[in-house]
């Protein structure tokens, strides 16, 4: 293999398959980034069997071929390399690779390409297109309510779901909820699957292109590959039966408040200072007729006592809440104001956005004594 590419390119390839490289694995192979060139094209892949990703750049190929770097290493000098243009050259006798660029050279020990698991595409006809803005959102409004308790595989992903023209994403931890909705123009396929966190998260962070594109999900089993600019997603899907969100939202509430979303913001992140207490964060809310009070008490540090404007619909009330779970959603609501709704203080209550009619957060109340 012999070929020239630009180092900004080779550089943005790397950075976007290094995420699936492998870190700790009995396999010497998945440590590595798989590198093939063909046809004027440059292509790296990385797996570690959960997460499958692959770049493709252009380049001149004076020789096709393909070799396996260390992830590692590779990465790190790419990043440090002098030059505008990287010149990768392979020499089949001893398996070792030069990389040459301005007066920098290095000779890399390569790994068998043979033994490389080479990404495959899924050719399903169940595949949806969405725009990369739309999917971005939907995963940032709701991936921080997946579950972190891998004995609960179920909660460790988000559900998304496409039928007739809408698209959902759904996030649970069983204490908390997030729903976001969207509409999208073309919504033949029915789809409904659950994405690990990791692979929702590691995809909106790929999804940060100036123009506004497509991305092209297709599923089959239990994989979904996801297609967009230059890359290509390959991931496992988790299987069993995500429980019916819709049973968790309230049909209707008895108190309504209306606040400041920074304000109420800042209020809750200073209270919550003094509520941490092992995995516990709780604070205790006052709904009163015209001022949220929000206090913490921990016994070894000290008390916080905090009020925030708000317009009460409804009747008063004192529940107490996991502080961070607040503060999460608060992060994520983009409106001025938002309506915090509640029914008793054992009972779920809800934060929406003022200006999102199709943004939902649930949250459950913390029992005190």
């Amino acid at each position: 293999m012999k070929i020239i590419c630009l180092k900004s390119q080779l550089q943005h390839a790397v950075q976007t398959v290094q995420k699936a490289v492998a870190s700790k694995t009995p396999l010497p192979i998945l440590t590595g980034i798989y590198i093939e060139a063909k046809d004027g094209r440059l292509e790296l892949q990385a797996t570690d069997y959960e997460i499958g990703i692959s770049c493709t750049i252009d380049a001149t190929v004076e020789e096709p071929g393909a070799v396996v770097l260390s992830g590692r290493y590779f990465q790190e000098m790419v990043r440090k390399l002098p030059g505008e243009t990287i010149e990768i050259a392979s020499n089949k006798e001893d398996r070792t690779i030069k990389i040459n660029s301005n007066n920098s050279q290095f000779n890399l020990l390569s790994l068998p390409a043979e033994e490389f698991p080479v990404l495959r595409q899924i050719n399903s006809e169940n595949q949806i297109s969405v725009k990369d803005f739309c999917l971005r959102e939907l995963i940032k409004k709701t991936v921080f309510s997946c579950a972190n308790d891998e004995a609960r595989p179920i909660f460790t992903g988000g559900l998304l779901e496409i039928q007739d023209n809408e698209i959902r994403l759904v996030a649970t931890n069983t204490h908390r909820l997030a729903l976001k909705k969207d509409t999208i123009e073309s919504g033949s396929s029915q789809i409904k699957m659950i994405i690990p966190a990791k692979i929702l998260s590691e995809l909106a962070r790929l999804l940060v292109g100036e123009e506004a594109q497509n991305v092209t999900l297709s599923c089959q089993k239990n994989q979904v590959g996801i297609a967009f600019d230059d890359v290509y997603i390959i991931s496992r899907l988790i299987e069993g039966q995500f429980p019916d969100y819709n049973k968790v939202i309230p049909p209707s509430f008895n108190t309504k408040v209306e606040l400041n979303t920074d304000e109420f913001l800042a209020a809750v992140e200073r209270v919550s200072l003094l509520a941490k207490d092992g995995e516990y964060n709780v604070a205790k809310f006052t709904f009163t007729e015209n001022q949220v009070i929000i206090t913490s008490n921990n016994p070894d540090v000290g008390k916080a006592y905090e009020t925030v404007a708000g317009d009460l619909a409804g009747n008063g009330l004192e529940i107490a809440f996991n502080a961070k779970y607040i503060i999460d959603i608060l992060k994520n609501v983009d409106s001025e104001t938002f309506v915090f709704s509640l029914n008793t203080e054992l009972s779920p209550a809800c934060i929406k956005p003022n200006d999102d009619d199709n943004y939902t957060y649930i949250i459950t109340p913390v029992r005190t004594s």
